[in-house]
């Protein structure tokens, strides 16, 4: 057992980490940090994340993808900021999902552009009356002749609000009025159109969390998905990678706000000394750090799980839980040390707490991955009945 990165990890994660001083942090910093990037940004960064192979990564490398082992992916991720990072992930989980799914001719027509970060995409299955039950969905597809019709709104949906096409899952109505079976649907923009607007929320301010509403919104009738996995299976197999992803998120931002605090316990003087020197501020550094390690570990950790095929729902669930628990305590501590500077936009530690606080939401609360980890502890289902 080696918990050391092999020179070639080290290398991709040093690479990325240049571009994203390079191109990706400019563009952030040229933005209004409230406010979310343009359309125009996020491709320009996009193209940069597509130089590396990160568009799609999970795709082999015949197909167009990275062919990156989860764990690469992973090492190479969390160099990303969230705001950007979130957006990524809809990316990826949008071609993973056509990639999966769709047949050779769908491939074709929607892959190319997504892959080479030409084309914006997204997924989406949350509702407002339905968070982690994917199978209490209400939006509804039917037929009128040749074409689909789309009826429904789908909430949290990274991506919506400049995306070119986004994968709609929902209850299949063209042949039965009371259908249950659950169909995916690619909806692209330009062919038809939708409502979409952005969210305003507490953190992610860059990001592009929003909601759509289909309005009788019709679909071209070889946009719908003849999945061969059937239901929801590759959208669950998808959470397993996208959750321990998201607790690197929150390992990024503990990060970065352990950074700032050792930096200013260095050279802050009280009493005549550096704050560093005192017991409590050593004791405040060493619990940051441990919480930073133990859950960056827990997430390699699992994506190694899902590249040798053990089972890894519980795995992941608990790895996005406690790196998102541990690391929200770790910015927490890191604004105490700075104390009142802690406070200010300046010092940036505020940001990053409002940051981390969106992470516990996507792709299962803490509350349903306790669950899903209970699950596979005792192989009983304390969910659903």
């Amino acid at each position: 057992m080696d918990f050391r990165l092999t020179s070639e990890q080290s290398m991709m994660r040093d690479s990325v980490r240049r571009m994203v001083d390079a191109d990706i942090e400019p563009v952030l910093q040229a933005s209004d940090r409230t406010q979310a990037l343009g359309k125009e940004q996020l491709l320009h960064i996009f193209r940069k994340l597509a130089d590396f192979g990160l568009m799609a990564p999970r795709l082999p490398e015949a197909a167009g993808g990275g062919g990156f082992s989860m764990l690469d992916y992973g090492i190479m991720f969390e160099q990303i900021p969230p705001s950007v990072s979130m957006s990524l992930v809809s990316q990826d989980g949008c071609i993973t999902r056509l990639f999966a799914e769709c047949d050779e001719a769908q491939r074709a027509r929607f892959l190319p552009g997504l892959i080479a970060g030409e084309l914006i995409g997204c997924t989406g299955s949350t509702e407002p009356g339905t968070g982690s039950d994917p199978r209490g969905i209400t939006t509804k597809v039917t037929r009128d002749g040749d074409m689909l019709v789309l009826n429904g709104a789908k909430m949290w949906v990274t991506n919506i609000s400049v995306c070119d096409l986004v994968i709609v899952t929902c209850l299949d109505r063209t042949e039965d009025p009371a259908g249950q079976n659950i169909v995916k649907v690619v909806v692209e923009r330009s062919r038809s159109p939708f409502e979409a607007r952005e969210i305003d929320a507490i953190g992610l301010q860059q990001g592009l969390l929003g909601e759509a509403v289909f309005d009788n919104c019709r679909v071209p009738m070889e946009n719908m998905i003849r999945s061969r996995s059937g239901g929801t299976q590759v959208l669950k197999s998808s959470w397993a990678v996208n959750r321990p992803l998201l607790g690197l998120q929150a390992v990024h931002l503990a990060q970065r706000a352990f950074d700032a605090a050792l930096d200013y316990a260095r050279t802050r003087t009280q009493f005549g000394k550096p704050i560093g020197a005192r017991q409590l501020v050593q004791k405040s550094l060493s619990d940051i750090e441990t919480a930073i390690r133990t859950s960056r570990l827990l997430c390699y950790d699992a994506l190694a799980t899902i590249d040798a095929g053990g089972p890894a729902d519980g795995t992941s669930a608990m790895a996005k839980r406690y790196a998102q628990m541990a690391c929200t305590e770790a910015v927490w501590q890191a604004m105490n040390v700075l104390g009142a500077m802690g406070l200010s936009r300046e010092a940036r530690l505020e940001e990053y707490y409002r940051d981390i606080r969106m992470i516990p939401i996507p792709d299962g609360t803490n509350e349903i991955l306790s669950l899903i980890h209970g699950r596979e502890l005792t192989g009983l289902e304390a969910i659903r009945a």
